[in-house]
């Protein structure tokens, strides 16, 4: 089943598409790498999923995944033949918001080789472009 929200306040939501840099969610915070997108977009569910799953599956219960975004946007659309008007129409799917810079996923417990060929499997599966960050050490 796709990921979507238990309950939310309202069924539709406006587009409200602005171009702007991800400000939070854009470092790895709980992981050891992560997968960063390079672009923005609606990414849906059923993508999510995908690429959570090819990771988990290539990882063999090897260290820990963490998906740092969540489909919460409801995104409608309208039958195909169908007149102007009579509404908006039901919703069709769910997406997160991605913008530039914002972490996608997260891996810890494995090597940063292990690590680079699950996400890069992540990344396949997604319809922007991703790059491999590690985490930041500060003093």
């Amino acid at each position: 089943m796709a990921l979507m929200p238990k309950r939310v306040k309202y069924r539709k939501e406006q587009r409200n598409v602005r171009p702007r840099k991800a400000t939070k969610g854009n470092y790895v915070a709980f992981g050891d790498f992560g997968l960063q997108a390079l672009d923005s977009a609606w990414v849906k569910g059923t993508q999510l999923e995908a690429g959570r799953v090819a990771a988990q599956h290539f990882l063999k219960r090897e260290g820990k995944l963490i998906q740092r975004v969540f489909p919460a946007k409801p995104i409608s659309k309208k039958p195909l033949e169908t007149r102007m008007g009579t509404g908006k129409a039901e919703v069709d799917y769910w997406a997160a918001v991605v913008k530039p810079g914002t972490m996608l996923y997260e891996i810890a417990g494995v090597s940063e080789t292990t690590a680079k060929q699950a996400l890069r499997r992540i990344a396949v599966k997604m319809p922007i472009r991703c790059r491999f960050v590690g985490r930041r050490v500060t003093v």
